[in-house]
């Protein structure tokens, strides 16, 4: 009983944050945003264009070609270089980045800089 308010509480408050984070980040199509999301098992990253409300690009463990990735560090650094590669093929070199209510640092600050290091600009 204690742990799911526990959760719950967990859960607003991230929720709280991406709001917040939204209300200044916004993808245009010469700057989409890339968001971050995180399950328990796996990694998700989206760069979208909210003008039109499409996903421009998108990677996350769950793929074939990345389903040997973990959800860690050093492979969400991979995952961040993954989708750097992607959008930079479809002509993407400028990027809003959305960390989706979670801190910068660990998993979220490794896909940004795996993006980077792809070429990315944030």
């Amino acid at each position: 009983m204690k742990t799911e308010k526990l959760i719950k509480e967990k859960r607003r408050k991230r929720l709280k944050r991406k709001l917040r984070v939204r209300k200044n980040v916004y993808g245009t199509p010469e700057r989409p945003r890339m968001t971050v999301f995180k399950s328990n098992r796996h990694l998700y990253v989206q760069v979208i264009d909210d003008s039109k409300g499409h996903t421009l690009v998108a990677a996350s463990t769950l793929e074939k070609d990345l389903s040997s990735l973990r959800k860690c560090v050093a492979d969400a650094e991979k995952l961040g270089e993954v989708i750097g590669k992607r959008a930079l093929e479809k002509g993407i070199k400028t990027i809003a980045f959305d960390r989706n209510g979670y801190p910068y640092h660990g998993i979220v600050k490794a896909i940004a800089d795996g993006a980077r290091k792809a070429g990315l600009e944030f």
